[in-house]
Parts: structure tokens; C-alpha cells; sequence
């Protein structure tokens, strides 16, 4: 029965649940499994939960800030980032700014491009899509969907497609450069956005009782893949690289920033569910797709991963702290 009513709780025992199955199905099986299975769900998948939730979720009021709260999110994770990399003050900071130390050998400054790289993308783009959505639709409900969904296609899927990218570009070592079109191309190839528009659409549409509970079970049924697929990934991860970068990462994109901008939300007419959705969106790890940028521009990939990595199991430890401040 507490299993029943407590929706933290039941949220726990799921995330836990798949996620760890995913982990032993990651280490059992070759890794091409979970590109097989992360595919399928970014083009079939992912687009079928999306026309599924969206047909039953609460698309009136401002849901249209939602997109702008994320690249307030973005911006600000980035900025903080920024300032931390060039005038954060530590024993790294001072063998930069002393001349002698820079000229020797042994020098070897953490902050190398690459790094800030990784660090910037780190701090500025969360897991929305495969861990944001199911841990909203877990504790609200179907019904607030619309504001996890705007604020991932809008926010986190443009935001790591363009300035993303474009950091990757200039931070990698990479000679791979993309033209200004090609990140474009990419959010307009995402079957997620296709989906919105077809599940808007398809709102005014009557379906049977049979085909909708069918369509709501499918959908239901890609979530929990999707927390397998995080499991078998998150058991590729092996590396403790560069820890106090991390933790600084941590500290500003699960904690700061949802902190700060979620507080922020109530002189802005968000309050009760929305507002918890979006701090929840706001407070999620890194997201997977850091490390591909890594891995595609040379940058530090170790850092991307470790982040990830954490943050995940952080992940744990926070939604509460998220409940209590925001769930009024």
C-alpha cells in the first residue's frame, strides 16, 4: 500500500529497479546493445511516448515559458562555468598566473580547452529527455507533461545541438568542423519534434478506449526501456577523472542553478507542479549527449563521464530536496 501512494517512493523502486537491471544487462551484453536499443528509442520509442502523453496533457496556461526558463538554465550554468574557469581561485588558478610555474615542465594546468570544454557542456545541458520525463511523469503525473516535454525540445535539444556544438567545435582538437546549418538540420531531424506536432494535432482525434489504453501502455513501456538503457550506458562508466572539477559541475548545474532560477520562478507567475517540474528539469545530471560531443571534438571525455556518472547517483539525494522547497 505505501508502495501505492507514496509516489517517491514508487519513483525510487523504479529508477533503482530498471536502472540497475540495465547496468548487469551493460556489463553481460556488448556495448552495441545499448546503441541498438537507444536508437530505437530516439526514432520509434521516444516519439511514441511523446503523441501518447501529450494527447492527455494540460497545454493550457504558460507552458510557453517553459522553453525560456531552459536557456535561462543553460545560460546561467554556462556563465557560472565560465567564471569559475578563468577566475576561480585555487592551486591551479595561481600556477597559471605565476609565470615561473607556467614556464615549467612539470606544469600541467587542469583547465585545458578540451576541459573547459567538457565543463561548460557539463554544466549547461541535463539528462531531460531519458531521465527528466520519467522522473516528472513519475511524481506529477501525466498532466504537467507538457511543461517537461517544452522544456526539452525547446530548451536542452536545441541548446546542445547549437551552442553545444559550436563549443565543442571551438574547445575540441578536433578537424571536424560542422557548418552553421548543420545543427539545424539536426533538431529538425528529431522524430521527438514530429512527434509533438503530430500528438498536438492528433488531440482533437477520439480513439477507442482499447487503442488508447494500448497507446498509453506502449508508451509506459518506453520509459522503463529508456531507464534501462541509462543503466547499460552508466555500466560503461569507469573513471574518477578530474573529481573537484566535477563536483564544481555538480554544485552548479543540480544544485545552483535549480536553486537560484526555481526560487526565481515565482515573480514570474510559476508556481505549485509547473514550478517543481521545471526545477526538476533544471536539476538533472549531465546529459549523455556531452559525452558524444566529447568523444566526436576531442574533448575531455573522462570529465564528461564522470560527471555523468555521479550525477546520476547524486540524482538520488536531491529529488528530495527538490520536493520539500518546491512542492507547495
Amino acid at each position: 500500500m505505501l508502495y501505492l501512494e507514496n509516489p517517491l517512493l514508487k519513483l525510487y523502486l523504479n529508477l533503482i529497479g530498471w536502472v540497475t537491471l540495465g547496468f548487469f544487462l551493460g556489463r553481460l551484453l556488448p556495448r552495441s546493445y545499448s546503441t541498438y536499443l537507444a536508437k530505437f528509442l530516439f526514432f520509434f520509442g521516444t516519439p511514441l511516448s511523446i503523441v501518447a502523453f501529450i494527447r492527455s496533457a494540460n497545454l493550457s496556461g504558460a507552458i510557453w515559458k517553459a522553453p525560456l526558463i531552459a536557456w535561462a538554465a543553460i545560460l546561467a550554468g554556462g556563465g557560472l562555468a565560465w567564471i569559475l574557469i578563468n577566475f576561480g581561485v585555487g592551486e591551479e588558478r595561481l600556477k597559471n598566473l605565476n609565470p615561473i610555474a607556467q614556464n615549467s615542465p612539470e606544469h600541467n594546468t587542469a583547465w585545458s580547452l578540451p576541459t573547459q570544454g567538457s565543463f561548460l557542456l557539463a554544466t549547461m545541458v541535463g539528462n531531460t529527455g531519458f531521465l527528466g520525463i520519467p522522473v516528472t511523469l513519475s511524481l506529477l503525473g501525466s498532466e504537467h507533461f507538457a511543461w517537461a516535454l517544452f522544456y526539452d525540445l525547446l530548451g536542452t535539444t536545441m541548446g546542445i545541438n547549437i551552442l553545444g556544438v559550436a563549443i565543442a567545435s571551438h574547445c575540441g582538437k578536433s578537424d571536424r568542423r560542422q557548418s552553421w546549418l548543420s545543427p539545424l538540420r539536426a533538431i529538425f531531424q528529431n522524430p521527438a519534434l514530429w512527434a509533438f506536432g503530430l500528438g498536438f494535432v492528433s488531440r482533437s482525434l477520439p480513439l477507442s478506449a482499447p487503442i488508447e489504453e494500448l497507446l498509453t501502455t506502449g508508451a509506459w513501456t518506453v520509459i522503463t526501456l529508456a531507464l534501462i538503457t541509462i543503466g547499460m550506458q552508466l555500466s560503461k562508466l569507469n573513471s574518477l577523472h578530474n573529481l573537484k572539477q566535477v563536483l564544481a559541475c555538480l554544485a552548479i548545474k543540480m544544485l545552483l542553478i535549480p536553486l537560484v532560477i526555481g526560487t526565481g520562478l515565482t515573480f514570474f507567475g510559476i508556481a505549485g507542479a509547473p514550478r517543481l517540474v521545471l526545477v526538476l528539469q533544471m536539476a538533472m545530471p549531465p546529459a549523455f549527449g556531452t559525452t558524444l560531443l566529447a568523444e566526436a571534438f576531442n574533448l575531455d571525455r573522462e570529465l564528461a563521464v564522470t560527471a555523468i556518472g555521479i550525477g546520476c547517483v547524486s540524482l538520488l539525494f536531491t529529488i528530495p530536496i527538490w520536493m520539500r522547497l518546491f512542492n507547495f
